[in-house]
């Protein structure tokens, strides 16, 4: 037997509702003001550019999901995602490195390309689908792709400045055991599982308490738009799996080209390739 929910379509905000939201960051700055953190304009600025950037994308996601959209259009708007993630992972970290900018958008682009590949061909079948036979329908794959790059961005950013911070604060170790003979996987090794494990930690507790803590964006925001909320759950189990493989992978493969970079053949490492900014 089969459970039908009449599920009521969402209710619209207005700007005056809005607003009564956006109105809430005041509490925020009021604190860092009380306690003289310092956070108060950089929060307010924070603020303007997110309502400022999600109400424009809001417009073009409203232009790209016009039926019979060309598909030149949607990969357009998927590449600028994948770069500007690139490059916020890198802005966030103190220390930089020559090719830092490259090795981070390489990361993110492999990674979160392939999850998303994985999830439009493999688990939701869009091309498959016969009122929406194109794989590139941007009603899937832009939300994935965002979703596996918001939190592979966070994980990458993360790990890049663990790596960097471990082999720097810790140089006279790693040139005492390469010294001794030993190669540089084995001088290095420690700080890339301290990286991986610190860029992957905050994925694995958000899957920790899915469900009972927390309710997951993807999931809300499919059950007050008026989805069956089993599928709406589906659907974030779907998304929760992408993200952690993300993560893995985005952190994996960007710590390794670190490394690679700050040890070079001959087992040596190169600390004078590193800056702070």
């Amino acid at each position: 037997m089969i459970l039908c929910i009449a599920m009521k379509p969402p209710i619209e905000l207005s700007f005056w509702q809005l607003a009564v939201a956006m109105s809430l960051i005041l509490i925020s700055a009021a604190i860092s003001a009380a306690l003289q953190l310092g956070l108060g304009r950089r929060l307010l600025l924070a603020a303007v550019r997110a309502t400022a950037q999600l109400l424009l994308i809001g417009y073009v996601l409203t232009w790209l999901f016009v039926p019979d959209r060309a598909a030149f259009f949607v990969l357009a708007m998927m590449v600028a995602m994948t770069l500007i993630a690139g490059v916020s992972a890198v802005q966030r970290n103190e220390r930089r490195y020559r090719g830092i900018w490259i090795d981070s958008v390489i990361s993110m682009w492999a990674t979160s390309w392939l999850m998303t590949a994985i999830a439009l061909f493999g688990v939701v079948q869009v091309q498959s689908a016969a009122e929406h036979p194109a794989w590139y329908n941007p009603q899937y794959a832009i939300p994935l792709l965002g979703m596996v790059l918001g939190n592979t961005l966070n994980a990458v950013a993360l790990s890049l400045d663990r790596v960097s911070h471990e082999l720097v604060s810790k140089r006279d170790h790693v040139e005492t055991l390469l010294a001794l003979g030993a190669t540089r996987w084995e001088a290095g090794r420690w700080a890339v599982q301290q990286a991986i494990r610190v860029g992957m930690l905050p994925t694995v507790n958000m899957m920790m308490v899915a469900g009972i803590v927390s309710l997951p964006g993807m999931m809300t925001g499919q059950i007050i738009a008026g989805q069956d909320p089993n599928q709406a759950a589906r659907y974030q189990i779907m998304i929760m799996f992408l993200m952690a493989a993300g993560t893995a992978l985005g952190t994996f493969s960007v710590v390794l080209l670190c490394y690679r970079r700050l040890f070079n053949s001959d087992h040596q490492f190169l600390p004078n390739r590193l800056w702070k900014v």
